[in-house]
């Protein structure tokens, strides 16, 4: 039996051919896998091979992984082979009568990382022959050094033998990897000038030299990417993050017609095309978080070390396969990244937070501060604004409860939502500021910016950090309070994380009705308690009396969770109903909760204000009954909003 074996973010991999049906793992070298870690037992587990199935028995202290599996110790799994094994901090695979199957993340990672090898050996060969810093520095005028830059490519490669008879059967595979990367940029390129930020802008530094394109292959790779195109219908999708998602799933399906037309030339021409682009982003641009940074459907990006790239897709993290040439460039990048936005970062001011133009919050740390190196994290901003209607379609919430908040927000209500990191509670704060209508005045206040607003009269503020002598720092309260001296007519509050809260419940009681914020709590009935603690930060007032000004001050909360599949939905539409002097606690209950694990469910409870909404028309009797209500012809017009202003 051959075992297979890696170190984790190591792309090379290890075999060990076993005699007999038994195999042991440890880090003692009487093991037959002998796995060079602390954190690994001197005995760790056994696994037997029987009846063509494999058995692995824990015998070690810490856990492994078999699959999705967690085998904690004194625990048997029985699997099959070519289950990916996790000892911490390496990855097995047992091949018994067939060979181990390779996924496609697995593949696209091990070419990644070798084109990541080969742009680090090329890199330092340009470091040998040219003065890359004066490069970085002339770039916007001087062409002469891009052509200089990229021939200079050229002979590195020649002198590397990279393009030989012994690698094409390689280069071929990258060939794909790189020209569905290829079609991914041009769609995102063409996607044109968002309505509000351009990322594309931040980051477009494509610096085609026209003397360095063949017009022949240039012919051919758009004839062979117009047939990608036709093949898997793009013209079909609604929007670019809807094709990017459709090539990045189908791409490996229809490569197989487009490999025939790839001849030698062509193959050697998209990888130097590609090269090109990775070094001259490198020293130009953001290196591999450039088209991280455009795509629509990364969400999150973070940067954990050199060689450890994560992004956030659909809810899910999973590593991109990308990579930096060394810790030293992973902070110049992270220099140029916050220099975009007039911030700096060094070792005496080690760690920063910074915004993007088009709104993506940046948050950047270095040595002496991180200890491993640079790490940086990009909470992306949403190229479209999502919809009520975008969030029913998705299974966020259902269309009574989305009807149900809709009416509360117009009826002046103040809501608060509540939530995990991450778990979109912005987002949901975003969608439900839609039905706000158009002739109110509102004022946003966010550390940093994230709301976008569809009305026209809105004034947005922002904090404002200390500058380099320690002065000059506004807060989310200092906003908060000088907003009340704006004429408001709703205040939003991003995010409710500190002594503002105070001042955000003052205001709430004293007239600014239909307010909003969001808080972190880990349900709606958390939220009075993180709040207790919030209020207690800004004075030391009784808990009876910080429990009645909650309870006059908010009227719903909206819990949104985020699932272990990534799937974001609303698990909690609840009432603060009253404050009980008896019990001395504030009461929550719930109108609407995520149970069976399907979707958001009436619970039977009707709020105290449910007369009210139904007799302002904002919403049917049928609400009463559990049944979908719908909002009532002509309910926008007769409050001077659009006639869809969720749309």
């Amino acid at each position: 039996m051959r075992v297979w074996f890696n170190k984790i973010h190591e792309s090379r991999r290890s075999m060990v051919e076993v005699q007999g049906p038994e195999v042991t793992i440890g880090r003692d070298p009487s093991n037959a896998v002998v796995l060079q870690s602390p954190l690994v037992s001197r005995r760790h587990a056994v696994v037997r091979l029987v009846d063509g199935r494999l058995c692995l028995e824990n015998v070690g202290l810490n856990s492994c992984v078999v699959g999705d599996v967690e085998v904690s110790g004194s625990q048997t799994v029985v699997f099959d082979p070519g289950t990916k094994v996790r000892i911490w901090p390496f990855t097995l695979t047992f091949e018994a009568e067939k060979p181990a199957t390779v996924t496609r993340a697995e593949l696209e990672s091990h070419l990644r990382s070798i084109l990541a090898d080969l742009e680090l050996r090329i890199h330092r060969k340009l470091l040998e022959r040219l003065d890359l810093y004066e490069f970085e520095t002339n770039r916007p005028s001087d062409t002469q050094s891009i052509l200089l830059l990229e021939n200079n490519i050229e002979d590195v490669c020649r002198d590397l033998k990279v393009f030989t008879k012994d690698n094409e059967a390689l280069l071929e595979e990258i060939t794909g990897l790189v020209l569905r990367d290829h079609l991914v940029n041009q769609l995102i390129l063409e996607r044109g000038t968002d309505e509000f930020f351009d990322l594309a802008s931040l980051t477009s530094n494509e610096f085609d030299v026209p003397a360095t394109l063949v017009p022949e292959r240039e012919a051919e790779l758009h004839g062979l990417l117009q047939f990608v195109r036709q093949r898997l219908d793009l013209h079909e999708c609604r929007d670019t993050s809807e094709q990017i998602h459709r090539v990045e799933a189908r791409f490996a399906d229809v490569f197989p017609l487009v490999r025939p037309h790839l001849h030698e030339e062509l193959r050697k021409y998209l990888i130097l095309r590609t090269l090109k682009k990775d070094l001259k982003d490198t020293i130009f641009g953001f290196g591999p978080l450039q088209d991280l940074l455009r795509a629509p459907t990364v969400s999150e990006i973070m940067v954990v070390g050199r060689d450890q790239i994560y992004v956030e897709r659909d809810g899910v993290i999973e590593k991109s396969g990308r990579r930096f040439l060394s810790d030293k460039v992973t902070e110049s990048i992270i220099e140029r990244i916050v220099a975009q936005v007039g911030r700096r970062i060094d070792k005496s001011q080690p760690l920063v937070d910074a915004r993007l133009p088009d709104g993506s919050r940046v948050n950047a740390i270095i040595p002496p501060l991180a200890v491993k190196g640079p790490c940086l994290t990009v909470r992306k901003f949403p190229i479209q604004r999502l919809t009520m209607d975008d969030l029913i379609e998705m299974g966020t919430l259902t269309r009574a409860a989305a009807n149900f908040l809709r009416a509360c927000v117009i009826d002046r209500r103040n809501i608060l939502v509540s939530g995990g990191t991450g778990s979109g509670k912005t987002t949901l704060l975003n969608v439900l500021s839609s039905f706000i209508p158009f002739k109110e005045r509102i004022i946003t206040i966010e550390d940093t910016v994230e709301l976008r607003l569809h009305q026209e009269h809105v004034v947005t503020l922002e904090t404002k950090p200390p500058n380099v002598e320690g002065t000059g720092q506004y807060t989310v309260r200092d906003l908060v309070r000088n907003a009340l001296r704006m004429r408001p007519d709703r205040i939003l509050v991003g995010e409710c994380r500190g002594p503002e809260a105070l001042d955000m419940i003052q205001a709430m009681n004293t007239g600014h009705d239909g307010s909003m914020t969001t808080v972190h709590a880990n349900s709606a009935r958390e939220v009075i308690e993180r709040l207790e603690v919030l209020v207690l930060m800004a004075a030391d007032l009784p808990i009876a009396s910080i429990h009645r000004q909650l309870a006059t001050a908010i009227d719903l909360i909206v819990h949104i969770s985020r699932l272990p599949g990534g799937r974001r939905v609303v698990t909690q539409i609840a009432e603060v109903a009253r404050f009980d002097p008896e019990a001395g606690k504030v009461v929550v209950l719930d109108m609407f909760n995520f149970r069976n694990g399907v979707s958001l469910q009436p619970t039977g409870y009707l709020p105290s204000f449910v007369d009210e909404l139904v007799e302002k028309e904002l919403l049917e009797a049928e609400f009463l009954y559990g049944q979908e209500a719908l909002p009532p012809p002509g309910a926008h017009a007769a409050l001077g909003g659009p006639a869809d202003p969720g749309g």
